[in-house]
């Protein structure tokens, strides 16, 4: 019987750069795990509901909302994963796959940090499990020299393994999963006996991530594909929520970076319609209904928050004040036309015609500053 994981009781140490999810909200899922009263999957830290109040947020229990997403998306997500089908997650750069991956995962199993990282060099090896060569050439292949790789521990631990940028990595080494998925059994064919197989415990599944622009770079085989339930990830729509998840986001990295000063509303407000004017959906020239064209550039929320984090450590590291509409057109420039001539003079375009139209001291300070671009 596959033992049933816990969540991380421990608080996130305060010199980590990026805590991990169950460190993160270690008292959210004590507290969620507490108060669960419903019947859990096999295998899983908490129930459905549990898991979807620690996504989206739950008042009565004190739980902040960690995404914006939509009740029905995230909750199709669930029943994917308590079925047992992996789920794909889709969608453009930076509308935080990553992190509701995480999230999932921090809620199902209480560990997040079972990661492949998808890349054009990735093996098998980095994917199932390796060996210790000192051990291997003098006791030859056996238990002791194995090194598990993060889907060999989600197997043996009943955990999600989380697969970020599958399409990046060569289609051959995407369908070593097909076996996993499929009979949930893990061949290994250099030990024998009980040792040479190893069967998926209660609890383990994939979650794997991929984005829109790497479409064609490395497709998905049809039966790689057949074994995934795909869920497309949208940007926010709504100003003010995304206006808040920046706002929220920005002052918690400029709280660990150890700035006392969150960035001003008025000058987020600059940055997230900002972003917002420049994902235009056509190319060329600003369209006739005012709206920019598309840079090539990823304009995502995720891009704009670290933006936000760039105006708050600019401003206090250097001058010890608050973040000014100066400070992001300096940090925006290198979001944008890092080495794309074509977005540079996109960028130009758009204080040219948009920003020298808008109304209010704020935006008159923006303009004012484009001098600052490259």
């Amino acid at each position: 019987m596959a033992k049933t994981p816990t969540v991380a009781p421990a608080p996130a140490p305060s010199h980590l750069q990026r805590p991990p999810a169950e460190l993160l909200h270690a008292d959210e899922l004590s507290r969620l795990a507490a108060n669960d009263r419903d019947p859990r999957p096999p295998g899983w830290a908490l129930s459905l509901k549990a898991a979807r109040a620690f996504v989206l947020g739950d008042d009565s229990l004190g739980i902040e909302r960690k995404i914006v997403a939509s009740v029905a998306s995230i909750e199709r997500m669930l029943v994917t994963l308590a079925t047992g089908r992996g789920l794909m997650l889709v969608g453009e750069p930076g509308t935080a796959k990553s992190l509701l991956s995480e999230l999932l995962a921090t809620a199902i199993s209480g560990v997040s940090t079972l990661t492949i990282q998808g890349g054009a060099s990735i093996t098998e090896d980095q994917i199932k499990y390796s060996w210790n060569y000192a051990l291997l050439i003098n006791e030859g292949p056996s238990p002791r020299a194995l090194v598990p790789a993060p889907l060999y521990q989600g197997m043996r631990e009943g955990r999600i393994v989380r697969f970020e940028e599958i399409t990046r990595a060569p289609q051959e080494v995407q369908d070593c999963l097909l076996g996993m998925l499929s009979d949930r059994v893990m061949a290994v064919p250099e030990l024998s006996g009980e040792d040479g197989m190893l069967y998926a415990r209660d609890g383990f599944n994939i979650i794997a991530t991929a984005n829109t622009r790497d479409r064609g770079v490395n497709e998905m085989s049809a039966a790689l594909k057949r074994r995934f339930d795909f869920e497309t990830v949208f940007p926010i729509l709504d100003f003010e929520r995304e206006l808040a998840l920046v706002e929220q986001a920005s002052a918690r990295l400029l709280a660990r970076s150890g700035i006392p000063r969150s960035v001003p509303t008025q000058v987020l407000e600059l940055l997230v319609e900002t972003f917002r004017d420049l994902r235009g959906k056509d190319s060329g020239a600003a369209r006739s209904d005012g709206a920019m064209d598309r840079l090539n550039a990823v304009m995502s929320t995720a891009e704009a928050v670290n933006v936000a984090h760039a105006v708050g450590v600019r401003a206090w590291f250097l001058e010890q004040r608050e973040g000014s509409p100066a400070d992001l057109v300096d940090c925006i420039a290198g979001t944008v036309v890092k080495d794309d001539a074509d977005d540079r003079a996109k960028l130009r375009r758009y204080f040219e015609q948009k920003v020298a139209k808008k109304g209010g001291s704020h935006w008159r300070a923006y303009y004012e500053a484009r001098h600052r671009l490259p």
